[in-house]
């Protein structure tokens, strides 16, 4: 498999990205403390028909960290320009995933498709049912990490963030566990030390019924019901969506059953054909 990678000027700053692959463009958007490493099993298979595209976010992985306020989404549009690509089917996973649906709001014509897994959805509403039935832990976890973070130990923090329920399927997986424990370890920490700058790409909250693209909703059978109840909602209110749960896995499916989860992504991309 042939790849190629440089860095991308974009809105100030500089993308990290890696393309491999000929044929319709796809791109995926990794999700918070991690980089495109999180994507090698999907790569080489997808890359065997499609031009597969990966990055890292601003101020996460090899990509410069922001200089006053920036857009995730607007730092896709214009690193989708950089390579002169004008429509692509965008799929993230978690906060990826967040920023694959606002990317589709904000570009309509440049998505042709749209996957979200294991999604985060703004403006949700974590109620008791969903909060608590992932447990007290998952919230302990939470101000867990944000103590280290105002006590300024980002080392801390990052140990703390690996700890949290939604990582608990993939630590049981040991090279999985290894992988993920390497990405959260180069991570900077920026996001927790300087706070959110982001400037919003679209209306709050997101209008999910006005979405056209066609769309895959993934979510892990085991990811926490807050991640549950979201792909529920995605799927419930996106017009053209299709609902996928995968078994035996939680928040990172992808990693933790890549067999399973390629398949279920070479039928929907196979489909757009």
């Amino acid at each position: 498999m042939t790849a190629i990678d440089g860095f991308a000027p974009v809105n100030g700053g500089r993308l990290y990205y890696e393309v491999a692959g000929e044929g319709a463009p796809v791109v995926l958007i990794h999700g918070f403390s991690l980089d495109c490493r999180m994507w090698d099993d999907q790569v080489e298979e997808l890359a065997r028909d499609y031009q597969v595209i990966r990055y890292d976010l601003r101020g996460f992985g090899r990509s410069s960290p922001p200089d006053g306020a920036y857009s995730h989404v607007h730092d896709l549009q214009a690193l989708l320009d950089h390579l002169g690509i004008s429509r692509a089917v965008v799929m993230g996973l978690s906060m990826g995933g967040a920023i694959a649906l606002d990317f589709t709001l904000a570009y309509p014509d440049a998505t042709r498709g749209l996957v979200l897994a294991d999604s985060t959805l703004p403006g949700f509403v974590w109620t008791s049912e969903t909060s608590a039935s992932s447990s007290s832990s998952s919230s302990s976890a939470s101000k867990a990490v944000d103590l280290a973070v105002e006590n300024g130990v980002v080392e801390e923090a990052r140990a703390r963030w690996l700890a949290h329920p939604f990582f608990a399927p993939a630590r049981e997986h040991l090279e999985v566990a290894r992988r993920l424990a390497a990405m959260v370890s180069d991570y900077s920490g920026w996001h927790w030390t300087h706070g959110d700058i982001q400037v919003d790409a679209v209306p709050f909250p997101p209008s999910l019924e006005s979405i056209g693209a066609r769309t895959l909703v993934l979510v892990g059978e085991y990811d926490i019901p807050a991640f549950r109840a979201i792909a529920d909602e995605l799927a419930r209110r996106i017009p053209d969506a299709r609902q996928v749960v995968l078994p035996g896995v939680g928040h990172m499916s992808n990693m933790e059953d890549p067999e399973r989860f390629n398949q279920v992504i070479r039928q929907f991309l196979d489909d757009l054909e």
